[in-house]
C-alpha cells in the first residue's frame, strides 16, 4: 500500500495472519507469475488502512498449493472484510483460432469473469461450515487489471479521494499555464531595470549621484556596458540546432524559473528545446500520410528570442555568441533559416475553385513545425487541454485544421507539406520551394473513391470537449460527414452541456450550413462499473443525470439512480440513437441492454491510435452476441478527448436509403437499418445473395448456398487481405492488392449463420491490423436458431455481475429506485435464461437471486 488511507474505525479490529513467507521469499516463489513477482515491490504494505478498516501489518498469506487457516479466536462479528488480490491469469484463445484473429473463447474478458479463484469456508465453533466461492471480477480482482475490468463485489483498497482544483495548488493555475508564457511582473515585489543611453559614449563617467525629490527609492544595483542596440530589446523569435556533447542527452524540463539546464541565454530566453524531429525529407513525396518522424539522439531544436549580441551558455561551460550562430561558425549550435516569408495557402478539390477544409502539416529542412499564423506552434496533446483545432499524432507529428485558406510564415528554401481530407481523397505530401517572390500556393486534391456518390456517409460517434464549430471544422477537414459531440459529466466537471439544445444540428441547411458536414450534440451517460452509453441525436431536454454512482465518472457520494438500459429507453423515446461506446468496456450492464433490444449500435474505438486497428478484443465480445442472434450493427467512434486523437481516426460508414436526402435523421435511420461498416481507411461494399450489410435471409430447414460479392479500396492504409467471417471464424482468406480489390465467394449454409467481411492492412513499417469490418448479413435456417451455449453463459454471468453490483456495492438512491433497477436487470436475465432452458442448457447458479435475498 503506497499511502495511509486515513484513520481506522474503532468498529473494526485487525486480525493477524499466521506466519508465512516474507516478501523477499515471495519474490522467488514459482507459484506466482512473473508479472505478479515483478509487482511485489509496489505491494509491500505499511501501515495498513483501507476504506477506514484496519489490517494487520506483516507478510501476506500465500494461497496457492496448500490449505491454510486463519484463527478468529471465537470472535463475534457481523462482517469479515478480506483484503486480497489474485494473480494475473492469461486470456484463453478460441480453439482453432491459432492467433489469426486473437479471439477469446469463452469470452470471459481479460479479468476471467466468473472464474472461481478460491473458496473461503467459514467454520463455526459448533463445527458447522459455510463455503463462499471467490470468483474473479466478483469477490476478487487481479493484482494488475486492465481499464474497464472492475469487480462487482469488491473495491480497490484505497478509498476515493477529492482532488483540489489546480488553481488552489498553484497561483498561476492550469489555464494560465496553457499560455506557456509569463511577463514575470505579477509578483508581490518587482525590481525594475532601466537602460539609459549615453549620448557621449566616448566620454568617461565619474559617478552617479542620486538625489531624492519625492518619496523613497531603493537602488539595488548598477551596471555599465556596451551594446550596439538597446540591451532590453530582443529580436523576434528564431530557431537553432544544438548538438549535444558526447554522452549527453536532452533534459527538456524547465526549472522553476523557466530555464533549461543544458542551454541558456544571457540577453534572451530559450522558449523551447526538443529533440530534433527527423522526417524522410529526401523521399517525402513517397512517404505516407501521418508517418511519424524519428527523433535525433544528439541534436536539439531550439526556439529562442534574444538581443543580437546575446550568447548561449552550455552546461559544459562553453559560451557561444549569437553572432557565431548566425554566421554558422559554431560547431555546437547551427542556425535554422528564419520564417519570414508570409505566404497564403489555398486548398481546393480538382475541378473547383472553392476552398475545402483539410488537415495541414508543414515543416522545414530541420524538421521544425511551421504552423499557420493563427494556430498553435506547440499544440497541447493532453486530456481536456486542446482548445485549438490541432492534431498531434502520438505527441510527435503536428498538424492543424484549416477551412481551406490560411496564412503561414515560411523560411526561404524547401518546405514539406502534407494535406489530407479523409478516406476518399488521396492525401498529398509535397515539397515546395519558397522564394522571395512566393506569395501564394494553391494545392489541388483529387477525390478518388466514389463511396459518397453511392450514398455512403461517414461518421464519428464519439467526440468530446470541442466546441460545435471546432468539431465542424475538424470533421470536415477529416472528411467526416457526421460528428457526434457528446456532453458529459466527469466527477464535478461538466463538459459541453451548454452546447446541448436538443434541437439544432450544426452545419445543416436549416442552420446555414451546406448540409454535407454535420455536428449534433448528444450525451455520453456513464457509470464506473455498470458501463457507458452514448445517446445521440435525441430531442428535448438533456437526459440527466449524465453520470451516476460515484467516482470516476460521477461525483463522490452520488448514488446509482438509473441504469444504462433505462437511459437507452429514454433516448429512444426522445427520438435518439443508442450506442455502446468503446465496446466492450466497461464490461457489465450493456449485456442486459443488448438482450432487451435497447441498443442501436456497438462502437469500435481508436482513441489516439492510428496503428492498432479494430481490436480483436472488441470483436470477440461483439461476436458472442451475433452468435446468439442479437444483430447490433458496428459503428466507429474515436472517443476523442485531446489533440492526440483525430476526429474520424476510426469511423462509421452508413448508406442512406434509396433517394433519401442526407440529413442527421436519415443517418440515424441508416444506422438503425444496420447497413454499416467500420474502418481505419479501407472502404468496402459487401452483399450476400444481394442483401446488403445488416440484411436478413431466410432459408428452409435444408439450408443452401449463398453468393457473396465484395469490393474494397483505400487511399490511406495499404490493404493486404480480405477475409470472410462466418459465425466468428475465418471461412475464406485471400491476399489482395494494396489499393483496389474485389471478389466473389459461394459458400454452403447448413445452419443459421452470420456472414461479414473483414479487411486487413498495414503500413510498410507497421504490423498488420484489422483495418475494416462490416456489419454482418444474418442468414437464418428454419429450425436452427442462432445460439451458442458457451457465449450465452458468459453473457448471463455478465448480467449477474451487474445485478450483484447494484444489489451489494452500489450506493442506493432510495428503495424504490433500487427495486426498479433490479427488475430491469432481472428481466434481461430471465429472458436469456429462458432461451438457454429452451435450448436444453441449465445455468447452475444465479448469484443475483442470492444477493437480492441477502440485501432485501
Amino acid at each position: 500500500m503506497e499511502r495511509n488511507d486515513g484513520p481506522s474505525s474503532s468498529l473494526f479490529q485487525a486480525i493477524p495472519l499466521p506466519a508465512t513467507e516474507d516478501w523477499d521469499a515471495l519474490a522467488s516463489n514459482d507459484a506466482l507469475s512473473d508479472e505478479m513477482r515483478s509487482l511485489l515491490p509496489e505491494a509491500q504494505p505499511s501501515p495498513l488502512v483501507g476504506w477506514g478498516i484496519p489490517f494487520a501489518d506483516g507478510a501476506p498469506l500465500l494461497i496457492a498449493e496448500r490449505v491454510v487457516q486463519i484463527s478468529l479466536q471465537h470472535r463475534r462479528a457481523r462482517w469479515l472484510v478480506f483484503m486480497h488480490t489474485s494473480d494475473v491469469q492469461p486470456a484463453e484463445l478460441a480453439p482453432g483460432d491459432e492467433g489469426r484473429l486473437g479471439l477469446l473463447a469463452p469470452m470471459r474478458g481479460e479479468g476471467r469473469l466468473g472464474e472461481v479463484a478460491a473458496q473461503y469456508v467459514m467454520v463455526y465453533a459448533d463445527g458447522s461450515e459455510l463455503a463462499v466461492p471467490i470468483r474473479r471480477r466478483f469477490e476478487v480482482g487481479a493484482c494488475h487489471r486492465s481499464w474497464g475490468e472492475n469487480c462487482f463485489l469488491a473495491v480497490p483498497h484505497h478509498k476515493p479521494i477529492s482532488i483540489p482544483l489546480e488553481q488552489e495548488l498553484e497561483p498561476r493555475g492550469w489555464g494560465r499555464a496553457q499560455t506557456r508564457v509569463s511577463a514575470a511582473d505579477g509578483n508581490l515585489w518587482t525590481n525594475w531595470l532601466y537602460a539609459w543611453e549615453n549620448p557621449h559614449p566616448d566620454r568617461p563617467l565619474d559617478h552617479v549621484r542620486v538625489e531624492p525629490v519625492s518619496g523613497a527609492l531603493l537602488l539595488l544595483g548598477l551596471a555599465a556596458g556596451d551594446t550596439s542596440t538597446h540591451p532590453l530589446r530582443w529580436n523576434s523569435r528564431q530557431k537553432a540546432l544544438l548538438t549535444l556533447s558526447e554522452g549527453s542527452t536532452l533534459d527538456a524540463r524547465l526549472d522553476g524559473q523557466g530555464l533549461y539546464a543544458q542551454v541558456q541565454l544571457d540577453l534572451g530566453q530559450v522558449i523551447s528545446a526538443q529533440r530534433q524531429p527527423v522526417y524522410p525529407n529526401a523521399s517525402w513525396e513517397q512517404s505516407y500520410n501521418n508517418q511519424l518522424p524519428a527523433f535525433s539522439e544528439h541534436r536539439v531544436l531550439l526556439e529562442y528570442t534574444a538581443h543580437p549580441q546575446a550568447a548561449f551558455h552550455l552546461e559544459d561551460g562553453r559560451v557561444i555568441p549569437l553572432s557565431a550562430v548566425d554566421a554558422a561558425s559554431s560547431d555546437a549550435i547551427s542556425p535554422v533559416p528564419p520564417s519570414t516569408q508570409r505566404v497564403s495557402l489555398r486548398v481546393v478539390e480538382a475541378g473547383s475553385t472553392v476552398p475545402v477544409p483539410v488537415r495541414l502539416h508543414v515543416h522545414g529542412d530541420s524538421g521544425e513545425y511551421l504552423a499557420p499564423v493563427d494556430r498553435h506552434r506547440m499544440p497541447n496533446p493532453f486530456w481536456f487541454e486542446d482548445y485549438s483545432v490541432d492534431f498531434v499524432h502520438r505527441g510527435q507529428h503536428r498538424s492543424s485544421y484549416i477551412n481551406g485558406e490560411t496564412t503561414l510564415d515560411l523560411p526561404l528554401g524547401r518546405v514539406y507539406l502534407e494535406v489530407s481530407r479523409g478516406f476518399e481523397i488521396r492525401p498529398q505530401r509535397r515539397v515546395l520551394e519558397i522564394g522571395r517572390d512566393t506569395r501564394s500556393v494553391v494545392i489541388e486534391l483529387e477525390r478518388v473513391l466514389p463511396w459518397r456518390a453511392r450514398g455512403w456517409v461517414s461518421a464519428d460517434t464519439h467526440v468530446h470537449f470541442l466546441s460545435p464549430m471546432s468539431a465542424l471544422l475538424e470533421g470536415s477537414g477529416e472528411g467526416v460527414n457526421v460528428v457526434n459531440l457528446l456532453a458529459s459529466q466527469w466527477g464535478e466537471l461538466m463538459t459541453n452541456v451548454g452546447d446541448f439544445d436538443g434541437r439544432n444540428t450544426w452545419g445543416s441547411r436549416e442552420t446555414g450550413g451546406d448540409g454535407e458536414h454535420l455536428v449534433r450534440v448528444g450525451t455520453e451517460n456513464r457509470q464506473h462499473v455498470l458501463g457507458h452509453i452514448s445517446l445521440l441525436g435525441y430531442s428535448g431536454n438533456i437526459i440527466a443525470p449524465m453520470t451516476t454512482g460515484g467516482p470516476d465518472e460521477s461525483a463522490l457520494g452520488d448514488p446509482i439512480e438509473v441504469l444504462l438500459t433505462e437511459w437507452a429507453r429514454q433516448c429512444r423515446q426522445q427520438g435518439g440513437l443508442v450506442i455502446l461506446p468503446h465496446f466492450p468496456n466497461p464490461r457489465a450492464e450493456h449485456a442486459a441492454a443488448i438482450i432487451e433490444g435497447d441498443i442501436d449500435g456497438i462502437e469500435m474505438t481508436s482513441w489516439g491510435d492510428l496503428y492498432s486497428g479494430i481490436s480483436p478484443y472488441s470483436l470477440s465480445d461483439w461476436y458472442r452476441y451475433l452468435n446468439n442472434g442479437y444483430l447490433v450493427p458496428a459503428v466507429g467512434g474515436t472517443d476523442k478527448m485531446d489533440a492526440a486523437t483525430a476526429v474520424g481516426t476510426v469511423r462509421t460508414y452508413a448508406r442512406i436509403a434509396g433517394d433519401a436526402p442526407f440529413t442527421y435523421q436519415s443517418w440515424m435511420d441508416a444506422v438503425r437499418r444496420a447497413e454499416t461498416f467500420v474502418t481505419y481507411g479501407p472502404l468496402v461494399e459487401f452483399s450476400v445473395d444481394g442483401q446488403p450489410m445488416g440484411g436478413r435471409i431466410n432459408m428452409s430447414p435444408q439450408g443452401g448456398t449463398v453468393d457473396i460479392t465484395w469490393e474494397s479500396a483505400s487511399v490511406t492504409i495499404p490493404m493486404s487481405r480480405a477475409e470472410l467471417i462466418v459465425n466468428g471464424t475465418i471461412r475464406e482468406s485471400v491476399a489482395i492488392d494494396a489499393w483496389q480489390a474485389s471478389g466473389m465467394w459461394r459458400i454452403p449454409v447448413e445452419r443459421s449463420s452470420w456472414v461479414a467481411l473483414l479487411i486487413r492492412g498495414h503500413y510498410a513499417d507497421r504490423p498488420e491490423i484489422v483495418a475494416a469490418h462490416t456489419t454482418p448479413v444474418m442468414v437464418e435456417v428454419a429450425g436452427s436458431p442462432f445460439y451458442s451455449a458457451a457465449d450465452a453463459v458468459t453473457i448471463l454471468e455478465q448480467i449477474e455481475g451487474a445485478l450483484a453490483y447494484v444489489a451489494t456495492l452500489g450506493t442506493r438512491a432510495d428503495e424504490v429506485s433500487w427495486k426498479r433497477m433490479r427488475l430491469v436487470l432481472e428481466s434481461a436475465h430471465r429472458r436469456l435464461h429462458n432461451r438457454m432452458h429452451q435450448a436444453g442448457q441449465y445455468h447452475e447458479h444465479t448469484p443475483s437471486e442470492q444477493h437480492r435475498e441477502h440485501q432485501a
